[in-house]
Protein backbone atom coordinates (compact mmCIF):
# COMPACT_ATOMS: atom_id res chain seq x y z
CA UNK A 1 0.00 0.00 0.00
CA UNK A 2 0.97 3.63 -0.39
CA UNK A 3 1.21 4.43 3.31
CA UNK A 4 2.48 2.40 6.24
CA UNK A 5 2.57 3.40 9.88
CA UNK A 6 6.01 4.00 11.34
CA UNK A 7 7.41 6.03 14.20
CA UNK A 8 6.63 9.75 13.77
CA UNK A 9 8.38 12.72 12.23
CA UNK A 10 10.82 11.13 9.85
CA UNK A 11 12.04 12.19 6.40
CA UNK A 12 12.17 10.26 3.14
CA UNK A 13 13.75 11.19 -0.17
CA UNK A 14 12.88 9.69 -3.53
CA UNK A 15 16.31 10.71 -4.61
CA UNK A 16 17.20 10.86 -8.29
CA UNK A 17 15.31 7.69 -9.10
CA UNK A 18 16.42 6.34 -5.73
CA UNK A 19 14.96 6.69 -2.27
CA UNK A 20 16.22 7.83 1.09
CA UNK A 21 13.86 6.59 3.78
CA UNK A 22 14.33 7.72 7.36
CA UNK A 23 12.49 5.21 9.45
CA UNK A 24 13.99 3.54 12.52
CA UNK A 25 11.53 0.62 12.43
CA UNK A 26 11.80 -0.25 8.74
CA UNK A 27 12.79 -3.75 7.67
CA UNK A 28 15.41 -3.81 4.95
CA UNK A 29 13.63 -6.55 3.02
CA UNK A 30 10.74 -4.16 2.41
CA UNK A 31 12.76 -1.98 0.04
CA UNK A 32 13.56 -2.74 -3.59
CA UNK A 33 17.04 -2.48 -5.14
CA UNK A 34 18.32 1.07 -5.63
CA UNK A 35 16.58 2.28 -2.48
CA UNK A 36 18.63 3.80 0.29
CA UNK A 37 17.55 3.37 3.90
CA UNK A 38 18.72 5.82 6.52
CA UNK A 39 18.08 5.27 10.20
CA UNK A 40 18.52 7.47 13.26
CA UNK A 41 21.71 9.83 13.75
CA UNK A 42 23.37 13.09 12.75
CA UNK A 43 22.52 15.48 9.95
CA UNK A 44 26.15 15.73 8.89
CA UNK A 45 25.97 12.16 7.67
CA UNK A 46 23.32 12.97 5.09
CA UNK A 47 26.09 13.97 2.67
CA UNK A 48 27.32 10.39 2.57
CA UNK A 49 23.80 9.13 1.93
CA UNK A 50 23.33 11.58 -0.94
CA UNK A 51 26.47 10.22 -2.58
CA UNK A 52 25.33 6.63 -2.12
CA UNK A 53 21.85 7.44 -3.46
CA UNK A 54 23.33 8.92 -6.61
CA UNK A 55 25.15 5.72 -7.56
CA UNK A 56 22.81 3.32 -9.44
CA UNK A 57 23.62 0.17 -7.51
CA UNK A 58 21.46 -2.40 -5.74
CA UNK A 59 22.84 -1.84 -2.27
CA UNK A 60 21.07 -0.78 0.90
CA UNK A 61 22.94 1.52 3.27
CA UNK A 62 21.99 2.15 6.89
CA UNK A 63 23.25 5.37 8.48
CA UNK A 64 22.42 6.87 11.91
CA UNK A 65 20.17 9.87 11.34
CA UNK A 66 18.05 11.00 14.32
CA UNK A 67 18.46 14.76 14.27
CA UNK A 68 16.04 15.33 11.40
CA UNK A 69 12.87 14.73 13.36
CA UNK A 70 10.14 17.10 12.20
CA UNK A 71 7.99 18.44 15.06
CA UNK A 72 4.21 18.70 14.47
CA UNK A 73 4.39 17.14 11.01
CA UNK A 74 1.90 14.28 11.60
CA UNK A 75 -0.76 16.69 12.88
CA UNK A 76 -0.20 19.24 10.09
CA UNK A 77 -0.40 16.49 7.46
CA UNK A 78 -3.64 15.11 8.88
CA UNK A 79 -5.23 18.55 9.14
CA UNK A 80 -4.55 19.47 5.52
CA UNK A 81 -5.28 16.14 3.83
CA UNK A 82 -8.68 15.88 5.50
CA UNK A 83 -9.45 19.33 4.08
CA UNK A 84 -8.69 18.04 0.60
CA UNK A 85 -11.86 15.97 0.81
CA UNK A 86 -13.79 18.97 2.13
CA UNK A 87 -12.54 21.17 -0.71
CA UNK A 88 -13.50 18.65 -3.40
CA UNK A 89 -16.96 18.33 -1.81
CA UNK A 90 -17.70 22.07 -2.08
CA UNK A 91 -20.52 23.06 -4.44
CA UNK A 92 -19.42 23.38 -8.05
CA UNK A 93 -20.18 27.10 -8.03
CA UNK A 94 -17.88 27.62 -5.03
CA UNK A 95 -15.06 25.72 -6.75
CA UNK A 96 -15.64 27.70 -9.94
CA UNK A 97 -15.00 30.88 -7.95
CA UNK A 98 -11.59 29.43 -7.01
CA UNK A 99 -10.47 28.90 -10.61
CA UNK A 100 -7.82 31.17 -12.14
CA UNK A 101 -7.86 30.57 -15.87
CA UNK A 102 -5.41 33.41 -16.51
CA UNK A 103 -2.71 31.49 -14.62
CA UNK A 104 -3.52 28.36 -16.64
CA UNK A 105 -5.11 27.05 -13.47
CA UNK A 106 -1.78 27.22 -11.60
CA UNK A 107 -3.47 29.03 -8.71
CA UNK A 108 -6.66 27.97 -6.97
CA UNK A 109 -8.85 25.03 -8.05
CA UNK A 110 -8.15 22.95 -11.15
CA UNK A 111 -10.10 19.94 -12.39
CA UNK A 112 -10.05 18.49 -15.89
CA UNK A 113 -7.65 21.14 -17.20
CA UNK A 114 -4.46 19.09 -17.53
CA UNK A 115 -3.89 16.45 -20.21
CA UNK A 116 -3.34 12.75 -19.60
CA UNK A 117 -0.74 10.69 -21.48
CA UNK A 118 -3.51 9.88 -23.95
CA UNK A 119 -4.09 13.60 -24.60
CA UNK A 120 -7.51 13.46 -22.92
CA UNK A 121 -8.47 15.86 -20.08
CA UNK A 122 -7.43 14.58 -16.65
CA UNK A 123 -10.65 14.25 -14.69
CA UNK A 124 -9.25 11.65 -12.30
CA UNK A 125 -8.03 14.27 -9.85
CA UNK A 126 -8.69 17.79 -8.68
CA UNK A 127 -5.96 20.12 -7.43
CA UNK A 128 -5.68 23.27 -5.37
CA UNK A 129 -2.55 25.33 -6.02
CA UNK A 130 -1.06 28.11 -3.89
CA UNK A 131 2.29 29.52 -2.83
CA UNK A 132 2.58 28.70 0.90
CA UNK A 133 5.59 30.99 1.41
CA UNK A 134 4.27 34.30 0.05
CA UNK A 135 0.77 35.40 -1.00
CA UNK A 136 1.84 38.11 -3.44
CA UNK A 137 5.16 37.25 -5.15
CA UNK A 138 5.36 40.59 -6.99
CA UNK A 139 3.33 43.68 -7.87
CA UNK A 140 5.29 44.25 -11.09
CA UNK A 141 2.61 44.13 -13.80
CA UNK A 142 5.15 43.22 -16.47
CA UNK A 143 6.28 40.15 -14.53
CA UNK A 144 2.71 39.17 -13.70
CA UNK A 145 1.78 39.20 -17.39
CA UNK A 146 4.93 37.34 -18.41
CA UNK A 147 4.91 34.66 -15.70
CA UNK A 148 1.23 34.11 -14.98
CA UNK A 149 1.83 30.70 -13.42
CA UNK A 150 4.08 32.10 -10.68
CA UNK A 151 3.54 35.83 -10.20
CA UNK A 152 -0.20 36.05 -9.65
CA UNK A 153 -1.51 36.24 -6.05
CA UNK A 154 -2.92 33.29 -4.14
CA UNK A 155 -6.64 32.62 -4.29
CA UNK A 156 -8.01 31.29 -0.99
CA UNK A 157 -11.55 30.03 -0.13
CA UNK A 158 -11.79 32.38 2.83
CA UNK A 159 -15.60 32.33 2.86
CA UNK A 160 -16.33 28.72 1.98
CA UNK A 161 -13.40 26.89 3.66
CA UNK A 162 -11.43 29.39 5.76
CA UNK A 163 -9.42 26.74 7.59
CA UNK A 164 -7.69 25.70 4.37
CA UNK A 165 -5.33 28.69 4.17
CA UNK A 166 -3.58 28.27 7.56
CA UNK A 167 -3.40 24.49 7.20
CA UNK A 168 -1.92 24.77 3.70
CA UNK A 169 0.65 27.37 4.75
CA UNK A 170 1.69 25.57 7.93
CA UNK A 171 2.41 22.25 6.21
CA UNK A 172 3.93 23.86 3.11
CA UNK A 173 6.36 25.98 5.11
CA UNK A 174 7.42 23.03 7.25
CA UNK A 175 8.17 20.86 4.19
CA UNK A 176 10.02 23.82 2.64
CA UNK A 177 12.29 24.32 5.65
CA UNK A 178 13.12 20.61 5.80
CA UNK A 179 13.79 20.64 2.06
CA UNK A 180 16.38 23.37 2.49
CA UNK A 181 18.33 21.02 4.78
CA UNK A 182 18.37 18.44 2.02
CA UNK A 183 19.35 21.08 -0.57
CA UNK A 184 22.40 21.98 1.54
CA UNK A 185 23.70 18.42 1.26
CA UNK A 186 22.89 18.25 -2.45
CA UNK A 187 25.20 21.26 -2.82
CA UNK A 188 27.90 19.47 -0.85
CA UNK A 189 27.75 16.56 -3.25
CA UNK A 190 27.76 18.69 -6.42
CA UNK A 191 30.61 20.88 -5.16
CA UNK A 192 32.81 17.79 -4.80
CA UNK A 193 32.38 17.13 -8.51
CA UNK A 194 32.54 20.76 -9.70
CA UNK A 195 33.15 24.01 -7.73
CA UNK A 196 29.92 25.91 -7.03
CA UNK A 197 29.52 29.67 -6.98
CA UNK A 198 27.53 30.74 -3.90
CA UNK A 199 24.65 32.14 -5.96
CA UNK A 200 24.31 28.85 -7.86
CA UNK A 201 23.95 26.69 -4.76
CA UNK A 202 20.59 24.92 -4.57
CA UNK A 203 20.03 25.90 -0.94
CA UNK A 204 20.72 29.58 -1.64
CA UNK A 205 18.71 29.61 -4.85
CA UNK A 206 15.65 28.03 -3.25
CA UNK A 207 15.97 30.20 -0.17
CA UNK A 208 15.66 33.41 -2.19
CA UNK A 209 13.01 32.15 -4.63
CA UNK A 210 9.43 33.41 -4.67
CA UNK A 211 8.28 30.66 -7.06
CA UNK A 212 7.43 27.80 -4.69
CA UNK A 213 4.09 26.13 -5.26
CA UNK A 214 2.03 23.80 -3.11
CA UNK A 215 -0.48 21.40 -4.64
CA UNK A 216 -3.23 19.77 -2.61
CA UNK A 217 -4.48 16.77 -4.62
CA UNK A 218 -7.77 14.93 -4.45
CA UNK A 219 -7.99 11.76 -6.55
CA UNK A 220 -11.65 11.01 -7.17
CA UNK A 221 -12.90 7.43 -6.75
CA UNK A 222 -12.61 5.43 -9.97
CA UNK A 223 -15.91 4.78 -11.71
CA UNK A 224 -16.82 2.31 -14.46
CA UNK A 225 -16.16 4.83 -17.25
CA UNK A 226 -12.60 5.25 -15.98
CA UNK A 227 -11.99 1.53 -16.29
CA UNK A 228 -12.35 1.74 -20.04
CA UNK A 229 -9.39 4.17 -20.27
CA UNK A 230 -6.29 3.02 -18.38
CA UNK A 231 -7.49 1.58 -15.09
CA UNK A 232 -5.41 -1.58 -15.54
CA UNK A 233 -2.20 0.36 -16.18
CA UNK A 234 0.34 1.31 -13.57
CA UNK A 235 -0.20 4.98 -14.43
CA UNK A 236 -3.99 4.74 -14.12
CA UNK A 237 -4.48 7.61 -11.64
CA UNK A 238 -1.63 9.86 -12.78
CA UNK A 239 0.54 9.38 -15.88
CA UNK A 240 4.32 9.10 -16.02
CA UNK A 241 6.07 12.46 -15.74
CA UNK A 242 8.90 14.34 -14.05
CA UNK A 243 8.40 17.54 -12.04
CA UNK A 244 10.01 20.59 -13.59
CA UNK A 245 11.07 22.23 -10.32
CA UNK A 246 14.08 21.49 -8.08
CA UNK A 247 12.81 19.34 -5.21
CA UNK A 248 9.29 18.08 -4.60
CA UNK A 249 8.30 17.40 -0.99
CA UNK A 250 5.54 14.79 -0.68
CA UNK A 251 3.24 13.58 2.06
CA UNK A 252 2.14 9.99 2.19
CA UNK A 253 -1.38 9.74 0.76
CA UNK A 254 -4.51 9.56 2.90
CA UNK A 255 -7.19 7.26 1.52
CA UNK A 256 -10.80 8.01 2.42
CA UNK A 257 -14.27 6.64 1.85
CA UNK A 258 -17.43 8.58 2.63
CA UNK A 259 -15.30 11.23 4.35
CA UNK A 260 -13.50 8.86 6.73
CA UNK A 261 -9.82 7.78 6.51
CA UNK A 262 -9.06 4.12 5.89
CA UNK A 263 -6.14 1.92 4.88
CA UNK A 264 -5.55 1.61 1.15
CA UNK A 265 -7.61 -1.40 -0.01
CA UNK A 266 -5.03 -2.46 -2.61
CA UNK A 267 -1.36 -2.85 -1.67
CA UNK A 268 -0.30 -2.44 -5.30
CA UNK A 269 -1.83 1.05 -5.52
CA UNK A 270 0.09 4.27 -4.94
CA UNK A 271 3.22 6.08 -6.12
CA UNK A 272 5.68 4.39 -8.48
CA UNK A 273 9.05 5.64 -9.70
CA UNK A 274 11.37 4.61 -12.52
CA UNK A 275 15.03 4.13 -11.65
CA UNK A 276 18.03 5.03 -13.81
CA UNK A 277 18.18 1.41 -14.91
CA UNK A 278 14.53 1.73 -16.05
CA UNK A 279 13.21 -0.54 -13.30
CA UNK A 280 9.75 0.42 -12.04
CA UNK A 281 9.46 0.27 -8.24
CA UNK A 282 6.77 1.21 -5.75
CA UNK A 283 7.74 4.07 -3.43
CA UNK A 284 6.87 2.97 0.08
CA UNK A 285 7.04 5.52 2.87
CA UNK A 286 4.97 6.08 5.99
CA UNK A 287 2.26 8.55 6.95
CA UNK A 288 4.75 10.21 9.31
CA UNK A 289 7.43 10.51 6.62
CA UNK A 290 8.19 13.34 4.21
CA UNK A 291 9.48 12.21 0.81
CA UNK A 292 11.48 14.35 -1.64
CA UNK A 293 11.79 13.81 -5.38
CA UNK A 294 14.42 15.38 -7.60
CA UNK A 295 12.99 17.65 -10.31
CA UNK A 296 14.17 18.74 -13.73
CA UNK A 297 15.64 22.03 -12.53
CA UNK A 298 18.06 20.20 -10.23
CA UNK A 299 19.11 17.90 -13.07
CA UNK A 300 19.70 20.86 -15.37
CA UNK A 301 21.55 23.04 -12.87
CA UNK A 302 23.68 20.12 -11.60
CA UNK A 303 24.61 19.37 -15.24
CA UNK A 304 23.22 15.89 -14.97
CA UNK A 305 24.81 14.86 -11.66
CA UNK A 306 21.26 14.32 -10.40
CA UNK A 307 18.43 13.00 -12.53
CA UNK A 308 14.78 14.01 -12.28
CA UNK A 309 12.58 11.22 -10.91
CA UNK A 310 9.97 9.82 -13.32
CA UNK A 311 6.86 8.84 -11.37
CA UNK A 312 3.19 7.93 -11.71
CA UNK A 313 0.25 6.89 -9.51
CA UNK A 314 -1.72 3.64 -9.73
CA UNK A 315 -5.35 3.49 -8.64
CA UNK A 316 -6.55 0.79 -6.22
CA UNK A 317 -8.53 -2.08 -7.75
CA UNK A 318 -10.97 -4.65 -6.47
CA UNK A 319 -14.39 -4.57 -4.84
CA UNK A 320 -13.04 -2.91 -1.68
CA UNK A 321 -11.66 -0.02 -3.73
CA UNK A 322 -15.12 1.10 -4.84
CA UNK A 323 -15.75 4.64 -3.63
CA UNK A 324 -12.21 5.12 -2.28
CA UNK A 325 -10.47 8.46 -2.86
CA UNK A 326 -6.84 9.50 -2.39
CA UNK A 327 -5.66 12.80 -0.88
CA UNK A 328 -2.09 14.04 -0.77
CA UNK A 329 0.05 17.19 -0.83
CA UNK A 330 3.12 18.13 -2.85
CA UNK A 331 5.38 21.14 -2.38
CA UNK A 332 7.29 22.10 -5.52
CA UNK A 333 10.46 23.86 -4.42
CA UNK A 334 11.53 25.83 -7.48
CA UNK A 335 14.04 28.46 -8.64
CA UNK A 336 12.87 32.02 -9.08
CA UNK A 337 11.44 32.94 -12.49
CA UNK A 338 14.62 34.84 -13.45
CA UNK A 339 17.14 32.06 -12.68
CA UNK A 340 19.16 31.34 -15.88
CA UNK A 341 19.12 27.90 -17.52
CA UNK A 342 21.82 26.97 -20.03
CA UNK A 343 22.57 23.22 -19.85
CA UNK A 344 21.41 22.08 -23.28
CA UNK A 345 22.40 18.42 -22.77
CA UNK A 346 20.16 17.87 -19.72
CA UNK A 347 17.27 19.84 -21.20
CA UNK A 348 17.52 17.75 -24.36
CA UNK A 349 17.31 14.51 -22.36
CA UNK A 350 14.16 15.78 -20.65
CA UNK A 351 12.36 17.67 -23.42
CA UNK A 352 13.61 17.55 -27.01
CA UNK A 353 11.20 20.25 -28.14
CA UNK A 354 12.46 22.65 -25.44
CA UNK A 355 16.05 21.92 -26.47
CA UNK A 356 15.17 23.36 -29.89
CA UNK A 357 13.76 26.50 -28.27
CA UNK A 358 16.90 26.85 -26.17
CA UNK A 359 19.09 26.56 -29.25
CA UNK A 360 17.07 29.31 -30.93
CA UNK A 361 17.55 31.55 -27.89
CA UNK A 362 21.35 31.31 -28.09
CA UNK A 363 21.58 28.61 -25.46
CA UNK A 364 20.04 30.47 -22.52
CA UNK A 365 16.61 30.92 -20.96
CA UNK A 366 15.21 31.54 -17.48
CA UNK A 367 13.40 29.06 -15.25
CA UNK A 368 10.22 31.05 -15.83
CA UNK A 369 10.55 30.72 -19.60
CA UNK A 370 11.40 27.02 -19.28
CA UNK A 371 8.32 26.48 -17.10
CA UNK A 372 6.02 28.14 -19.61
CA UNK A 373 7.28 25.77 -22.31
CA UNK A 374 6.74 22.75 -20.04
CA UNK A 375 3.22 23.92 -19.14
CA UNK A 376 2.43 24.16 -22.85
CA UNK A 377 2.75 20.36 -22.97
CA UNK A 378 0.18 19.80 -20.23
CA UNK A 379 -2.25 22.68 -20.73
CA UNK A 380 -1.78 23.60 -24.39
CA UNK A 381 -0.34 26.80 -25.81
CA UNK A 382 -0.83 29.93 -23.77
CA UNK A 383 -3.57 32.12 -25.14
Amino acid sequence: MDCVKHSPRQISCLFSSLSVITNPNAKLRRFRPQFLLIKAGKTGQLRASVEEAHVPTSKVVTIPYSDLLVPKYPVLRKNLLELSHSLAALPEEAKKDLEDADSRYSFGWSHGKEKLESGQPDKFKGSFYANPIVDVPTIDEGLIKRYLSYCRPNLWPRDTLPELEPAFKDLGRLIFNVGLLLAYHCDKYVSKQSPLNEVHKLEVMLGRSLCHKGRLLHYFPAVQSDRDQNIDGISSWCGWHTDHGSLTGLTCAMYMKDGSPLACPDNTAGLYIRTRSSAVVKAIYGEHDIAYQVGEATEILSKGLFHATPHCVKTPRGDKAHGVERNTFALFMQPNWDEPFSNIDSIGRLHKEIELQLTKSNGSMTFGDYSELVLNKYYGLRY
